[in-house]
């Protein structure tokens, strides 16, 4: 066949030797077809390079072939990261993804997911954190019957599929992790109130110090909001004090490459004199100098997961949902780079 002209969906079960219903039910990741069936029809459909009509499979089917993602995140560098890889596993899945940002204003973030709902007729939501945990947009989602998957919720987890890591441990062990290179000394910049994985890696970082029998003066404790911004205020209020950490752990990447600026402003070298982590490992940690040592958040794998988990459409219907098949925790590494030392 001339793979200049656009392939039908007639040639490709022709090539397979399936019925078009076949093809079409491969084409919406239908369950009933074989995995041999499926993996012959795939492998002709990239052999043809085959691009399905959205509008002919909408007709087919009672979906839109479209999902909504909803952030309202401070960091661009979380968000960038977890948009490219849902975008990636939307297309390879056959799906549009239509992306919005969260309002400061609740009636227009509801206004928002409305039109994502009667407009777009998105199939299900990926909802980021802190919108995830919005009790309003939570109820609406529900009440129209709209699937959706969270990351990293902080409530109510018992009403629909979610994704997370273990923001406690790696807390815990990024901070024991500066513990044995010799800091006792060790300041923490909180994430954004909003967000309850800030709650649980500041949680984290007390427990290394407390098991360790070290004591945390209110002074090394600053409030941020994940921005580069609160990251470089709170760290210039650090390193003011008279008796000056030796390390800072800040809850995000952003916050940690604001760190370092604001130590570099002040003659302080990092990490002879000053150690300084961060927590998610987004581009941003490689990109910086020194580089960050961080904890890498599977954020690509949890956009993944959460497309996937829309995708299949096994959580269509929470009612027919065990509670222990809604959390999904994905694995953490802690990642040593040029940020952080053993202290002299």
């Amino acid at each position: 066949m001339n793979k200049d002209k656009k392939s039908r969906i007639q040639d490709v079960a022709d090539l397979s030797g399936v019925s078009m219903m076949t093809v079409s039910r491969v084409l919406n990741r239908n369950s009933k077809v074989s995995e041999k069936t499926r993996s012959k029809v795939e492998a002709v459909l990239k052999d043809l390079n085959y691009q399905p009509n959205i509008s002919a499979r909408r007709l087919a089917s009672n979906k839109s072939f479209f999902l909504g993602l909803l952030y309202d995140n401070p960091s661009t560098s979380y968000v960038s990261q977890f948009l490219l890889s849902s975008l990636k596993v939307c297309r390879d899945s056959g799906y549009h993804l239509v992306v919005d940002e969260a309002d400061n204003n609740l009636s227009k973030t509801l206004d928002s997911i409305t039109a994502l709902i009667n407009i777009t007729q998105v199939d299900g939501l990926i909802l980021l954190p802190p919108v995830c945990d919005i009790p309003k947009v939570l109820e609406t989602l529900t009440t129209e019957n709209i699937p959706f998957v969270r990351v990293s919720p902080n409530s109510q987890l018992n009403i629909s599929p979610y994704v997370c890591m273990d923001d406690y441990q790696a807390a815990f062990e990024i901070t024991e992790q500066l513990i044995h290179q010799g800091h006792v000394n060790i300041a923490h910049i909180i994430g954004h109130p909003d967000v309850g994985a800030s709650r649980l890696r500041y949680q984290g970082f007390l427990d290394a110090l407390r098991s360790n029998k070290i004591n945390v003066p209110p002074e090394y404790i600053e409030q941020g909001f994940f921005t580069y911004k609160s990251g470089l205020s709170a760290t210039q209020k650090l390193l003011s004090l008279t008796h000056r950490p030796s390390a800072i752990f800040a809850s995000n990447d952003d916050m940690a490459a604001a760190a370092i600026s604001a130590a570099l402003m002040n003659n302080i070298h990092v990490p002879i004199t000053l150690s300084i982590v961060g927590f998610d490992d987004t581009l941003l940690a490689s990109t910086v100098w020194p580089h960050i040592s961080t904890v890498r958040q599977p954020i690509k794998e949890m956009a993944k997961v959460a497309v996937e988990l829309l995708v299949s459409g096994k959580f269509d219907d929470p009612s027919k949902t065990k509670s222990s098949d809604l959390r999904h925790v994905l694995d953490f590494e802690i990642i040593q780079r040029e940020s952080s030392a053993e202290l002299n």
